[in-house]
């Protein structure tokens, strides 16, 4: 047996419905009656199941080994270590209780992840009419097998990809797959290949609405569309931009951490050899420079920033997302109901000179009125609009809309007059026309060149971004009272009636928005080029270059990657391309976000540094965002990423302050310990010291950013990190050894007194230059948050208390003498002068390279607080 399923979901494979039927049923081995039992029994065996979508959960104790072996997390863990070993049972205890609340925030986030799995196997159907030996029988959606033919009915979900071998006016409703919410005609495959489309294939997961057809069942499980994406959701997607920047600092603090006790080990081994104390000092050293209180500074922070956001209609499900909001420099968007209303509104209608026509709304308005059967969008669309029919007309037969003849025919009364109205496809009605309509009511034969005529109007105006349903008319002999199709000849075409999905009229002032903080728009859209192009200029979107879903898919990934950046529109895209063209933006080294709403948006919202759904979206899209937002409007996403980039600010001012002050204090002490008799701190005051002056920053979440911060796409940047500390650490290390020269040159301190005086000096530095580097701004210009300011001088207040006073004594602390504690302000406020003076050049070092930021998805897998 050598039956291959066609893969359904891969991309350029799954074209099946273009083989045409007669070669897929030799390729399938099977025929228009089915399987045989037997033979599905032992297709299945081989096969397997069809499960299109499978849950991969992983165990518990497997995620938090996951996390424990990433760089700052396996940091914070050694300094505990350390902390417990050396005696200080505190800062164990608070430690380990930061990283398991870190872990337990990121394992919730991975269950959201597949979350958005259960949700898609949920859309999948439970049983399924199948013939078996040209038999219907029963059989569970599982057991169905490639090659089997099932029969299905309005109201039926779709349980595998297939093809169509028998329509009956089938139409089936595809939103869940494609976003576009119009029910889609489904007609029979031709049996030869070639001449198949689409709409002679169905996909496991979507329904049918209307009709009946038989269908032979091409792809089932993995290898469906539904099946690609469920893999796509499973697969390990590169890291976000966040969960890089994570990574890169947990670098920098590992390298600073080494560089710095290898020097004081080395220096200690050459002047006096190793001892407990030197190697204690050495420790001490390296938990001075971690971040301890790092992850929750970033948790409040994002935490405050979610519950701002959710004042502003956006739902945050992912904390971390929030900062790859602000750091997100391009936006992929899908046209239908982001940047349209996802409606189908009549905007008027025109006669054969492609002038405005009152009359034609009329006529059309009339078929939609009085003609039977279901009535579609656009009779739904024309009668909201009309201001009210003639009431002098009565209806008196009518030909309904069937997939066959693709128009409706209604005739009308009024007195002994007789009317029929036609309305269908403009191309097809005009083809049973032989006269026109004139503008003032007369008629005129319908020549060669006045259909040419007429058919380039009907291009223009699709190009308009216009859909146009033909309406014509013929005037029957009086005491007509029923119609037959054989009436549908010899008509008078009038003209068009125009639809269109009307634009958002929040969505062009918000694009200008987005262009205004940087973010670019790209529209990825399965409608042609002319409706997306008149999108895009009645937007004035400002989009550079289209690319089509044929010439994505004869692109390699580093090509395509090449291509996308110069690219805004994306037409005739499939499903399966949305991901890519993400992939493709991120490894050109942009932080993307996806915004989409139906189940085939999935995979890129997964995809994206940012996934992003609306609250109107299938379920499966909500579960996969990391954000959702509340109202489906692009204003709402332009103000979220100003408060994604406020979060980011504050938790950079965390990270340069506590890089830059704790590699300067540890700077000092490794080189005080190359010259001093004695350890400049002992370790238990150099912890002191490092929580006081983290607890004097956990107001940071609660500051303002500058303006500046939220001009444009914000992304971590370790070496301008790094810049700041070099410029700004050493700074405050020149103002150490300051102070030890005056404590003893000029003072003659003893041990007690030089840790103590130098204790008061670094704390008071670090605190109150909180103050100055916050802000790019003159420190009198720009003033922080009153809570900020409450933590700040509170942590300062606790260090002079306990550094100033006999509470003091078990931490080796003495009182200082007046003339030692003047000379330690006077030295604080001239370091406080000089960091006001130097901050632009740091500050400068750290915007003036933000094209140098590490973006590469590839960098670095990390996960996020």
């Amino acid at each position: 047996m050598t039956m291959e399923p066609a893969k359904a979901g891969a991309a350029g494979e799954g074209e099946f419905w273009r083989e045409g039927r007669n070669a897929l049923l030799r390729r399938l081995e099977t025929s228009a009656d089915g399987l045989s039992g037997e033979e599905a029994a032992e297709r299945l065996r081989r096969c397997g199941p069809n499960v299109a979508v499978t849950s991969l959960r992983r165990g518990l104790l497997f995620k938090i080994a996951r996390r424990l072996v990433e760089p700052l997390i396996a940091i914070l863990l050694i300094a505990a270590l350390i902390a417990g070993a050396t005696g200080d049972w505190q800062s164990l205890v608070i430690i380990v209780l930061i990283v398991l609340a870190s872990i337990a925030l990121d394992v919730f986030q991975q269950t959201q992840a597949e979350n958005a799995v259960d949700a898609l196997r949920r859309t999948v159907a439970v049983e399924v009419t199948a013939l078996r030996g040209g038999k219907p029988v029963e059989i569970p959606v599982r057991e169905v097998v490639a090659g089997d033919v099932v029969a299905l009915r309005g109201g039926d979900l779709i349980p595998a990809d297939g093809l169509i071998l028998e329509s009956h006016d089938a139409m089936a409703d595809e939103a869940v797959l494609t976003g576009e919410p119009f029910p889609v005609e489904k007609l029979a495959a031709p049996s030869d290949p070639g001449g198949g489309s689409v709409d002679a294939a169905l996909f496991g997961g979507t329904s049918l609405v209307a009709g009946t057809v038989r269908m032979l069942v091409v792809a089932t499980g993995a290898d469906t569309r539904l099946g690609s994406i469920s893999r796509s959701m499973q697969a390990s997607e590169p890291p976000t931009a966040f969960e890089r920047g994570v990574h890169g600092l947990g670098m920098l603090i590992l390298r600073l951490t080494g560089f710095l006790v290898l020097f004081v080990l080395l220096t200690q081994l050459v002047r006096q050899g190793l001892s407990i104390e030197s190697f204690l000092f050495a420790v001490a050293l390296a938990v001075g420079l971690t971040p301890e209180l790092l992850p929750v500074v970033m948790t409040v922070t994002l935490a405050r920033g979610a519950l701002r956001m959710a004042q502003r209609k956006v739902v945050v499900k992912r904390l971390s997302a929030i900062h790859d909001l602000g750091a997100m420099d391009v936006l992929c968007t899908d046209k239908t109901g982001t940047l349209t209303e996802a409606r189908i509104a009549h905007v008027g209608s025109f006669g054969c000179d492609g002038a405005e026509s009152a009359h034609v709304t009329e006529l059309a308005c009339l078929n939609s009125r009085f003609c039977s059967g279901l009535r579609n969008n656009l009779d739904s669309a024309l009668l909201a609009s009309s201001a009210g029919d003639d009431e002098s007309w009565r209806p008196l037969a009518d030909l309904p809309f069937d997939f066959q003849r693709r128009r409706s025919s209604v005739l009308v009364g009024r007195g002994d007059e007789r009317e029929m109205i036609v309305k269908g496809a403009p191309e097809a009605l005009l083809a049973l026309c032989d006269r026109f309509e004139r503008a003032d009511g007369g008629v005129e034969p319908l020549d060669d060149a006045g259909r040419s005529r007429l058919l380039a109007l009907f291009e223009a105006k699709g190009a308009e971004g216009l859909r146009l349903l033909g309406v014509a008319r013929r005037t029957m002999p009086p005491g007509t009272g029923e119609l037959l199709r054989e009436d549908e000849a010899g008509l008078v075409f009038a003209g068009c009636a125009a639809f269109i999905d009307p634009p958002k009229a929040s969505a062009g002032a918000a694009i200008r928005q987005l262009a205004a903080a940087g973010v670019r728009v790209k529209v990825i859209s399965g409608d042609a080029a002319p409706v997306v192009r008149h999108l895009a200029e009645s937007l004035a979107l400002p989009a550079r270059g289209l690319m089509t879903g044929d010439e994505i898919a004869a692109l390699g990934d580093s090509a395509l990657s090449s291509r996308v950046r110069h690219v805004d529109l994306f037409v005739r895209v499939a499903p399966e391309q949305k991901a890519r063209i993400v992939l493709a933006l991120r490894r050109a080294g942009h932080t993307v976000g996806f915004i989409g709403d139906g189940i085939n948006d999935a995979p890129a919202i997964h995809a994206a540094d940012v996934g992003l759904s609306v609250e109107g979206g299938t379920e499966v899209a909500r579960e996969a965002a990391a954000i959702v937002l509340l109202a489906p409007d692009l204003g709402v996403l332009a103000q979220g990423i100003a408060e994604g980039r406020r979060t980011y600010a504050n938790i950079m001012k965390y990270v340069r302050m506590g890089t830059s002050s704790n590699f300067g204090n540890m700077l000092s002490m490794a080189l005080a310990s190359m010259v001093l008799p004695f350890l400049p701190l002992n370790p238990l005051q150099i912890l002191v010291n490092n929580m006081l002056y983290d607890l004097s920053e956990v107001g940071i979440p609660f500051d303002e950013a500058d303006p500046a911060d939220l001009a444009k796409p914000q992304h971590w940047d370790m070496r301008a990190v790094l810049r700041f500390t070099l410029v700004m650490g050493p700074l405050s290390s020149v103002f150490d050894a300051a102070t030890f020269a005056v404590l003893l040159g000029v003072f003659g301190a003893g041990v007690e007194t030089f840790r103590t005086a130098w204790f008061v000096e670094s704390i008071l530095t670090q605190i109150l230059v909180i103050f100055v580097i916050r802000t790019a701004a003159p420190c009198w210009r720009s003033w922080p948050h009153r809570f900020l300011v409450l933590t700040s001088l509170g942590a300062l207040a606790v260090a002079l208390v306990l550094a100033l006073t006999p509470l003091g004594h078990p931490f080796g602390f003495v009182a200082l003498p007046a003339p030692v504690l003047l000379s330690i302000l006077a030295i604080a406020a001239c370091y406080l002068v000089l960091a006001e003076l130097l901050k632009p050049l740091a500050m400068r070092a750290v915007r003036g390279r933000g094209a140098a930021r590490s973006r590469r998805p590839g960098a670095g897998r990390a996960r996020a607080f």
